[in-house]
């Protein structure tokens, strides 16, 4: 072991001299990483432009495709139809409500969870188009209030 060097390089260092090599004189290739055996994309594939550094211009590189021709070929989408509202959403008087939850004095506070649930999942407003999410936060305000009101009526044990 040389002076400073641990077992490591020390033992590098033997066997360069006796593979008879140098570092220095084998000069890797400017694309290539050393310790890999082949090299980075862009310089295994011929032709790329320089467009192709852009993400979404290197798929139609690889597809040979005029992104501008594809676009032009794409025929005038029509405009998607106006959404329609459903009809349970215009309910939002809290006697329709009330009467769509069914709730009864034999309600529990489990079955209350489970009417808040599936109300919820009817109603949500991430669930409906954004004209009408006003009407369904209206309608789960209403509930969750109604539902609140059964559990603070119900006899605590």
């Amino acid at each position: 072991m040389l002076f400073g060097q641990s077992v490591f390089q020390s033992v590098l260092e033997r066997l360069k001299a006796e593979d008879g090599t140098d570092e220095d004189a084998q000069a890797p290739a400017a694309h290539r990483v050393p310790g890999l055996g082949t090299g980075l994309a862009f310089d295994v594939m011929e032709g790329v432009s320089a467009a192709s550094q852009r993400v979404g211009q290197a798929y139609f590189d690889i597809l040979d495709l005029d992104p501008a021709a594809a676009v032009a070929e794409e025929p005038a989408a029509a405009p998607p139809p106006e959404p329609v509202m459903p009809d349970h959403l215009a309910r939002i008087a809290p006697e329709e409500i009330a009467g769509e939850l069914a709730i009864i004095a034999a309600d529990t506070q489990q079955t209350l969870n489970e009417k808040r649930r599936a109300f919820a999942k009817a109603n949500h407003p991430d669930s409906v188009a954004e004209p009408f999410r006003d009407h369904a936060n209206r309608r789960m305000m209403i509930a969750n209030l109604l539902i609140d009101e059964a559990m603070r009526r119900l006899p605590h044990r």
